[in-house]
Formats: C-alpha cells, sequence, structure tokens
C-alpha cells in the first residue's frame, strides 16, 4: 500500500509539473507569435517588422523606434552580412533572432567625361563639401515618430534606368566610392513626385556634387534623397502626400545628363531604393 502510494504521488508531481511547463509555455508564446518581419534580408533590403505595442526592439544593440501600433523598420547596407535581431515584449520576455543577410553581386560602372573638378576638386571646395555633407547627414538622421512610410513606395520618376545600387564606380578612369542610388534618366523637365508620403528635411537648389538635392522623411529614420534636380520646388518643413510633385529632372551637380538619382537611407545605412518598388515599365 505503502509502495502505491507513493507512486501516485510521483504521477501527481509529475502532472503539477507539466501543467506548470505547459502554463509558461502559453504565456512566453503570444510573446513570440506577435513579432513577425517582411521584406528581403538582403544586402541593401528594407525590413518591416510588427510585434506587441509596447515592446523594446535593437538591431545589433541599436534602439530601433517602434510605433504605438508595434510597427518597426530597419534596413541593411551594402555589405551587410548579419545582424543579431532582440525584441523584448511588456511582459520582460526576449524574442533573439540571428538574422543572416544574402549577399548580392556588384558591377562595376565606368563613367567618363565628368569635370574634373568634380572629381578631384580642389583644396577651395573642400570646406563647402564638407559643410554640405554636414547638412545632409543631419538631414538623414532625423528619428520622426510618424510611421510616413507605412503608404508603400511608388517611383518618383519614369525612364530608363542607367545606373542600379551598389555599383562600384570608377570616374574618369579612378576607382570611387560604390553608387548608392538608382538612377532614373529622363529629359530635364521631367516631374519628380514624392515616392511615399513625409516631410521635405532638406530643399537645396545647388549643392556641389549633387546639385538640387531633396531630402524627404519617411519617419524612423527613413528618408528618400532626390538628387541632380533642375527645379526643387518644395522647402523644409512642407508636409506631402505620396504623389505630390517635388520638382524636376536635371543634370546639376556631378552628372553627365539628365537623370534622377533616387537613394534611401535608414540613418546611415544606404538601402536600395530599387527593391520598394516594382520594375520600371
Amino acid at each position: 500500500m505503502t509502495g502505491e502510494v507513493g507512486h501516485w504521488r510521483t504521477l501527481i508531481a509529475q502532472t503539477v509539473m507539466a501543467m506548470t511547463v505547459t502554463a509558461m509555455t502559453v504565456t512566453i508564446a503570444p510573446a513570440f507569435a506577435a513579432s513577425r518581419l517582411e521584406g528581403r534580408l538582403i544586402q541593401g533590403g528594407l525590413v518591416i517588422g510588427t510585434t506587441m505595442p509596447g515592446s523594446i526592439v535593437t538591431l545589433d544593440g541599436r534602439a530601433v523606434r517602434v510605433a504605438p501600433d508595434g510597427r518597426f523598420l530597419f534596413g541593411f547596407n551594402r555589405d551587410a552580412t548579419a545582424a543579431a535581431l532582440a525584441i523584448t515584449a511588456p511582459d520582460g520576455t526576449v524574442d533573439r533572432r540571428q538574422l543572416s543577410v544574402e549577399a548580392r553581386h556588384y558591377d562595376i560602372q565606368r563613367i567618363d567625361g565628368l569635370p574634373p573638378k568634380t572629381v578631384s576638386p580642389p583644396l577651395e571646395i573642400l570646406a563647402r563639401i564638407r559643410r554640405e555633407g554636414a547638412q545632409i547627414k543631419a538631414a538623414r538622421m532625423q528619428d520622426t515618430p510618424v510611421a510616413y512610410f507605412k503608404t508603400g513606395f511608388k517611383w518618383p520618376a519614369w525612364g530608363r534606368i542607367s545606373g542600379v545600387y551598389g555599383s562600384q564606380r570608377v570616374l574618369n578612369g579612378k576607382p570611387r566610392r560604390p553608387h548608392y542610388g538608382i538612377d532614373v534618366a529622363a529629359p530635364v523637365g521631367t516631374p519628380v513626385v514624392a515616392p511615399a508620403d513625409g516631410v521635405v528635411r532638406l530643399a537645396e537648389p545647388d549643392l556641389f556634387y549633387s546639385g538640387g538635392t531633396i531630402i524627404l522623411d519617411h519617419g524612423h529614420g527613413l528618408s528618400s534623397t532626390f538628387l541632380h534636380m533642375a527645379r526643387v520646388e518644395v522647402q523644409p518643413g512642407d508636409q506631402l502626400r505620396q504623389g505630390d510633385r517635388l520638382g524636376t529632372i536635371g543634370a546639376t551637380g556631378r552628372a553627365t545628363g539628365p537623370h534622377l538619382d533616387w537613394r534611401i537611407n535608414w540613418f546611415d545605412q544606404r538601402l536600395d531604393a530599387g527593391l520598394l518598388v516594382p520594375p520600371m515599365p
């Protein structure tokens, strides 16, 4: 009899333990299940995630803004290989994911016929270049809480694709930094429109390298930059809807012909705008 009682005590203890484990699983699972990622884990890619409202998100230890509805985003630069994502739910449970970033092959693009001073600027121009670079960096580092990017993206202009993201640039025979935009070749005066909702953070008619330049803030550190424009028709602070006119295509700054250089940034990470839109017809 004593042995039988002991047997039942053991069964009861095991059952209670199993129920406790099950209860813990039910408590933790919703926090994990509520987190999902949309977008390609690829070099230059943008990823939009959703998680439980009130969660804390970090990427490689860097804080990522989370909207009240649980939406967040991040991106990978040209040469990224991996990233560590951590999502801490309001109840303290942590979802850790090691993200593997798909590698890409980049072409070499040779461009000749550029004015020599725009390839190797003289010393007296360097102060201007640094000043303008600081302006651009400040505009791209805005961490606006409004998720304007929720509208999605469309092409800001139509034309022939004459340059792509990531290609190694050789300018007048000299190797330079890779190209971080997508070039749309079209006649001077071709309209340029906002590819998504946003707020204008920079609108300059004549920067040294990029000529007519606009930076549109899409929220959460995501921004579009439009280079070489003939006309800049907006002002800093303007709030735009997708499709609103920004100006017109030109050949200003360091350019050999009329085109729009469209770039996407997540803060200092340079992304591929071409991954956000369907193929150019």
